[in-house]
C-alpha cells in the first residue's frame, strides 16, 4: 500500500501549473497538478487507447477541450477517452488529481 497527500506533496508556483507523480504502474498513472488563477493545462490529446479522469479537489476553473468550456469545481469528475482533446484553466488555485490508464 502506498499513501501520498496531495496537499501535503504538492505545489504551487506563481511561474505555471505544477506536477507531482503521484503513482506509476504498468496499469495506471496518478498525478497532481496545482494551478494559480489563469494557469492552464493546454489543450492536448494522446494518440493511443485508454481513458484519462481529471478530479478537482479543490477550487474552480474550466475543462477545455469540446467546442465550448465547462465549468468544474471541487468535487466534479470528468471522463474521456485519451485521444479526445482535454486541457483546463484554473480560475482559482486549483488541485487537480489526475488518473490515466492504461499509463502513457
Amino acid at each position: 500500500m502506498k499513501q501520498v497527500n496531495v496537499f501535503e506533496a504538492g505545489s504551487f508556483s506563481d511561474q505555471s501549473f505544477t506536477r507531482l507523480l503521484v503513482h506509476d504502474s504498468p496499469y495506471m498513472k496518478i498525478l497532481n497538478f496545482n494551478y494559480r488563477p489563469g494557469q492552464q493545462m493546454p489543450v492536448h490529446s494522446h494518440d493511443i487507447e485508454g481513458q484519462v479522469s481529471l478530479v478537482i479537489l479543490e477550487g474552480e476553473g474550466e475543462f477545455l477541450g469540446g467546442p465550448e468550456p465547462i465549468p468544474v469545481k471541487a468535487g466534479d469528475v470528468l471522463v474521456c477517452d485519451i485521444a479526445e482533446p482535454h486541457g483546463l484553466r484554473a480560475r482559482t488555485d486549483v488541485r487537480l488529481l489526475v488518473t490515466i490508464a492504461p499509463p502513457i
